[in-house]
């Protein structure tokens, strides 16, 4: 059963790829800085809990899902790749307080704090 169902979604996905004059793969919302990831995860979340909450899912239902993947992919690269960056900088701000350094801790500090907020306000 899976090979039928994975054969149709691919006649699926190139019907419509065909017909829309688009390849069958998605490149998703753009997620450029981490409010705009941030916000599509949010969005795409919410749309990918809808579909599964159905009793059922067509097959243009997992289309649907599969082209949701890309745009939270993205997304969760951005947070990922912020997230790092942000405990780069609260390192700093760990560093500069074991070595008394106020400058470092207060620039490195509101660095990190205007990143954080973007995750939780």
């Amino acid at each position: 059963m899976k090979p039928l169902l994975s054969a149709l979604l691919v006649s699926l996905m190139s019907a419509t790829a065909v017909a829309d004059s688009t390849p069958a793969h998605f490149k998703g919302e753009p997620a450029d800085t981490l409010a705009q990831a941030v916000a599509n995860f949010s969005e795409y979340n919410q749309r990918l809990a809808e579909l599964l909450a159905q009793d059922e899912l067509a097959i243009t239902d997992l289309g649907t899902v599969h082209e949701l993947t890309y745009t939270l992919e993205n997304a969760l690269e951005k947070i990922q790749a912020e997230v790092d960056a942000m405990a780069d900088t609260l390192e700093e701000v760990h560093q500069g307080s074991e070595t008394g350094d106020v400058e470092r801790v207060k620039r490195n500090g509101a660095t990190y704090l205007e990143a954080a907020q973007t995750l939780v306000p």
